[in-house]
C-alpha cells in the first residue's frame, strides 16, 4: 500500500497539466530531440494545442502522439496518463465501469482504453518462451458462479505455464483454448517453451505427448492437498488470477478473457520491479503500433 501511495504522490507532482504529458512524450518519442520524420530537420515550432509540431525546414507537420498507442486520441493526455497509473499500481486491476467514474470517461472510452492498454501488454511479451523447469496445468476462468462446485460447465479453459526454480516463480504464461485436450496442449507448450526443457504436470491424459515434442516430462497424481507442494508455482499462478478477475471484473466476456490474463502475466512477470512498471508502460505506449477497435474484438 505505502508503495501505491508512493507512486501515486509521484505521479501528482510529475503530471499536473497536458503539457506535462505532452512533454514526457515528446521526450520519449524523439529522445535525442526532435527530428522530422519527412526531411530528419532537427528544429520544430510548436503548434496551438502543442501536441502538433511544425518543421522549420519542410513545414511539415506532426504530432507527438502519431503512430503511438495515443494515435488520434479524443481524450485528454492526462487522462491517458491516469489510467496508467491505475492500471500499474493496483494489484486487484481496473474495470472500465471503475476508470470511467474515477476519470469522467463514457464508459465506451474507459473501455477502449484499458482493452488498448492490455493489447499493448500482450504484444509486448509476444513470442517471449520459457525455460528451465517448467509447470503446467490447466484451469477454468469465468461462468456462472452458482451452482455445483468445480462445475466446468460454461468455463474457458487456460493452460498456464510457468518457472519453477525450486517453488520460485519466474516468467508466467497463459493461453486461452478452445478445449483442454491434448492437441492443444502440446500445441501451447511446444509454442511456449525453449526447445528441450523440463515439464512438470499432473497425470491428466492432455499431457501425453510432452515427451514426444522433445521435453523432459515428471507425470505426478497430484490431490488437492499436495498439489501446493507438486505444482507450488502453477497453482499460485492460477490462485491470484481468479483473485484478480474475480475481485474486479464481474462481467468478463470469454471473447475477452484472454486480454485480461495478458494484463495479468505482464504485472505478474514484473513484480519484482513493480515501481518501474508506470514508466515501462508510457515507454510501451510510445512505442506501440496504433490499435483499433477491430484489433481489440474476439
Amino acid at each position: 500500500m505505502k508503495q501505491k501511495q508512493a507512486a501515486v504522490f509521484d505521479f501528482h507532482r510529475r503530471f499536473q497539466t497536458e503539457n506535462d504529458c505532452i512533454e514526457a512524450l515528446a521526450k520519449l518519442k524523439w529522445p535525442k530531440g526532435f527530428k522530422c520524420p519527412r526531411c530528419g530537420h532537427s528544429k520544430s515550432y510548436s503548434l496551438d494545442d502543442r501536441r502538433e509540431v511544425e518543421c522549420a525546414k519542410c513545414k511539415h507537420q506532426t504530432s507527438v502522439t502519431a503512430g503511438t498507442l495515443f494515435h488520434k486520441t479524443r481524450t485528454p493526455l492526462l487522462k491517458w496518463f491516469y489510467a496508467i497509473v491505475l492500471i500499474s499500481t493496483d494489484k486487484g486491476g481496473v474495470s472500465a465501469l471503475r476508470l470511467s467514474k474515477q476519470l469522467g470517461l463514457r464508459y465506451a472510452t474507459a473501455w477502449l482504453i484499458l482493452h488498448k492498454l492490455r493489447k499493448a501488454m500482450a504484444d509486448r511479451d509476444a513470442g517471449r518462451t520459457l525455460c528451465g523447469v517448467v509447470e503446467v496445468d490447466d484451469a477454468y476462468f469465468g461462468g456462472r458462479r452458482k451452482g455445483k462446485q468445480g462445475s466446468r460447465k460454461d468455463k474457458v479453459p487456460v493452460i498456464v505455464m510457468v518457472e519453477s526454480d525450486e517453488g520460485h516463480c519466474g516468467y508466467l504464461s497463459m493461453v486461452v483454448v478452445e478445449h483442454a485436450d491434448l492437441d492443444n496442449a502440446e500445441r501451447v507448450i511446444e509454442n511456449g517453451l525453449e526447445p528441450n526443457q523440463f515439464v512438470r504436470t499432473d497425470n491428466s491424459k492432455i499431457y501425453n505427448s510432452v515427451s514426444k515434442i522433445g521435453h523432459g516430462h515428471k507425470n505426478t497424481p497430484v490431490t488437492p492437498d499436495i498439489a501446493d507442494e507438486e505444482l507450488p508455482c502453477v497453482n499460485k499462478a492460477i490462485s491470484l488470477a481468479k483473485r484478480f478477475m474475480l475481485g474486479t471484473h464481474h462481467m468478463l466476456r470469454p471473447a475477452h478473457l484472454q486480454l485480461f490474463l495478458n494484463e495479468f502475466c505482464y504485472r505478474f512477470n514484473r513484480r519484482h520491479s513493480e515501481p518501474k512498471i508506470f514508466e515501462k508502460l508510457l515507454h510501451l505506449c510510445v512505442s506501440t503500433s496504433p490499435i483499433l477497435l477491430p484489433d481489440l474484438r474476439g
